[in-house]
């Protein structure tokens, strides 16, 4: 299977424990921000990624990981199930205050099949590379939740300032929800990427990518407002664009400069979008988005994918050397050029979108 490359359990143990956390951990903190929901939206959270967890080993066992009438698991399989939940959780954060534990694990329920579905006809059947889920987690789990959330409108709820309603308690959640994502979302990105006795590309990209989108927050932010601090939940919103940017060029020849660049880009999205997009999408759209889930996966998401097409539309043997073969195995082996798996990448995109709003049409 594409999903995950071969190699002993025991190296991939330290990422499986990385992922595991960030999904539980990471995510749990990133929504208790919300004044309004924080301890109740980290309980929910706990609950998606339970039922997500084994529903998903499941489905996905069918998919990947079954031969002669057995479901085979491992840490392999528990990395992707922990994928998997992490695109539901994204979905979830559009969803928070209006939507029960029920309804909940009903969209975990239609999310973890659709995303194994997504997930199977990209890295399987279209032979894309996206080790770090840009597509798959951070754009499919963002606009699925928000076309639910556009479904499930109710008009007294923009009267409420539910973003805003945050005090003193959520700047510390969301302080530890940062320190998390620094720390543990290096690993989520490498996860399922390429292993070798090569530098862990994955890895360094995304810590220079989080630094520059970090950075871009502290620009950005005093221009915007009018407060003369930054709240911490846009730190967090910042970073979390960083990390999602390199979903798929994370493991590709980006470089240490055009990471920098990628990051700060990223970082720049949740503070704009979130002052002129935002508003739009409530008044004109009827989404209502309560993590702001749009700024900080799902338009990160795309801008990944296209940072990943340009990147793999420019692949030759010569930078990439041995690594070709890991990275794109159907342009190493020859059964591709370089352009025709950049077309690969570039149409993996609306897929995504049309399953994303289709999936999220019928779970609303």
């Amino acid at each position: 299977p594409r999903r995950l490359q071969t190699h002993p359990s025991a190296s991939v143990l330290p990422g499986f424990r990385h992922v595991h956390l960030q999904a539980l951990l990471g995510f749990g903190l990133l929504v208790a921000f919300l004044g309004r929901y924080g301890p109740g939206s980290v309980a929910t959270s706990i609950l998606v990624v339970a039922f997500a967890i084994q529903w998903a080993v499941l489905i996905q066992g069918f998919l990947y990981f079954f031969l002669n009438g057995k479901i085979y698991v491992g840490a392999q399989s528990m990395v992707s199930a922990d994928f998997c939940a992490a695109a539901v959780l994204i979905s979830t954060g559009a969803l928070l205050g209006r939507v029960n534990p029920a309804q909940m694990l009903l969209l975990t329920l239609l999310g973890v099949t659709l995303f194994s579905i997504n997930e199977y006809i990209l890295l399987s059947l279209m032979g894309i590379s996206d080790s770090g889920g840009c597509l798959t987690v951070h754009t499919f789990g963002a606009y699925f939740g928000l076309v639910v959330s556009r479904i499930l409108h109710q008009p007294r709820a923009d009267k409420r300032k539910e973003q805003q309603d945050a005090g003193h308690q959520a700047d510390v959640f969301a302080v530890l929800g940062t320190i998390y994502l620094w720390i543990f979302w290096p690993s989520f990105t490498s996860a399922t990427a390429v292993r070798n006795n090569a530098e862990p590309w994955a890895v360094l990209n995304t810590y220079f990518s989080l630094a520059a989108s970090t950075l871009a927050a502290f620009v950005l932010s005093p221009v915007l407002y009018e407060e003369s601090t930054l709240r911490m939940v846009q730190i967090q919103d910042a970073a979390l664009a960083g990390a999602a940017v390199m979903g798929m060029a994370g493991e590709m020849l980006v470089t240490p400069f055009g990471a920098l660049i990628a990051g700060f880009l990223a970082g720049l999205i949740p503070p704009l979008g979130f002052r002129f997009l935002t508003p739009v999408l409530r008044s004109r759209l009827k989404i209502q988005d309560t993590c702001s889930v749009h700024n900080v996966h799902g338009l990160p998401g795309i801008l990944g994918a296209l940072l990943g097409t340009l990147l793999t539309a420019l692949t030759t043997a010569d930078a990439y050397g041995g690594r070709l073969e890991l990275v794109f195995p159907l342009v190493a082996q020859g059964s591709r050029t370089a352009t025709d798996q950049a077309l690969c990448q570039l149409s993996a995109l609306p897929v995504t979108l049309l399953l994303a709003g289709l999936g999220g049409c019928l779970t609303g």
